[in-house]
């Protein structure tokens, strides 16, 4: 199978990336215990093979994936399309969040970034969560005045509802929306996706591979480790468990039939939707990397999409994707 890397423009006015990213959160928090060396490992293995696309957030660690980040791509600035985000405020409490769209918060942030980044400016800026008690267009004024500083290039948001993108959009250029899409997440088909398609905005599923679920990888609940936040997932949950892990088997009959596995039907599925479309699966092993960019290549028939459709249809999964506090702060 192929191992070059295919090409994608982010939007009508956004950078040409690779067709997949590097998500980088897991590598400090969420889902394990952390390796470092081996973290910075596939970063440099991730550069070596073609990917020019990489996200983070200052929310991850709290902070430490930035610093992770910036200390990988150093001295390897150049071709890098490197997105970062602000808005989700940790608290003391590890599970406890809060969200701040306010404008010196914005500018605030995207300095700090800057600088555990080891970066003179940020290719994409997101806003991570939108702030209900924010004007949308006060956060957006201020990140464009960030792009105006030459400290940001283009601006994006994550998670954000259609008359929000629509009310961004007209005070600056929204190079690209980031959320949610999978298999097992198809929410943004019914009115994100099309939005954004007539705006001209890019966009960046997170979690393409269902948090690792539609690979195969977990059988039962504690294959998942003890300080894993999918542990609090309803999807991950109990009888939940049980009905998606057969959705899944279907995914692996499908896969043995094309003679790949799950993950990579997973991704190439999302790849399928859209030339517009980069998603950002997150891995902290250079082995699964391999496995994503080779899925880059997966190339499907009408029926085969079909079959896919007919084995996981749109509403086929089993519980929330996040705890209801998680619910509460999307589509906004």
């Amino acid at each position: 199978m192929q191992t070059t890397m295919e090409h994608r423009r982010l939007g009508k006015q956004g950078p040409t990336m690779s067709a997949i990213g590097l998500g980088c959160m897991g590598m400090s928090e969420f889902y394990g215990t952390a390796d470092d060396k081996e973290s910075i490992a596939t970063i440099h293995h991730a550069l070596d093979s073609g990917i020019t696309f990489f996200d983070t957030s200052d929310m991850y660690g709290p902070f430490k994936n930035e610093e992770l980040v910036g200390k990988a791509i150093k001295g390897r600035r150049n071709g890098i399309v490197l997105a970062t985000k602000f808005g989700i405020v940790r608290m003391k409490d590890p599970a406890a969040r809060s969200v701040n769209g306010r404008p010196e918060y914005v500018k605030q942030s995207c300095d700090g970034s800057l600088k555990r980044l080891g970066i003179d400016y940020i290719d994409l800026y997101y806003q991570h969560r939108v702030d209900p008690a924010v004007p949308i267009e006060e956060t957006i004024g201020a990140m464009a005045d960030l792009v105006r500083a030459g400290k940001v290039r283009y601006l994006g948001m994550s998670e954000a509802g259609v008359k929000t993108i629509r009310r961004a959009h007209r005070i600056h250029p929204i190079t690209a929306l980031q959320t949610e899409y999978s298999l097992w997440t198809r929410d943004a088909e019914e009115e994100i996706l099309p939005t954004v398609r007539e705006l001209g905005i890019g966009f960046v599923p997170y979690s393409p591979l269902g948090r690792g679920f539609l690979t195969g990888r977990f059988k039962k609940f504690e294959d998942l480790p003890a300080n894993d936040f999918r542990r609090t997932t309803p999807r991950f949950q109990g009888e939940n468990f049980k009905k998606n892990l057969a959705l899944v088997a279907h995914v692996e009959r499908l896969a043995q039939g094309k003679g790949v596995t799950a993950g990579q039907i997973a991704l190439a599925w999302v790849l399928a939707q859209g030339n517009d479309i980069v998603p950002i699966p997150g891995t902290t092993r250079r082995n699964h990397l391999d496995e994503n960019i080779a899925a880059v290549h997966i190339k499907f028939t009408r029926k085969e999409l079909d079959d896919i459709d007919t084995v996981m249809p749109k509403d086929a999964v089993s519980g929330l994707r996040y705890p209801e506090s998680g619910m509460k702060m999307v589509n906004l």
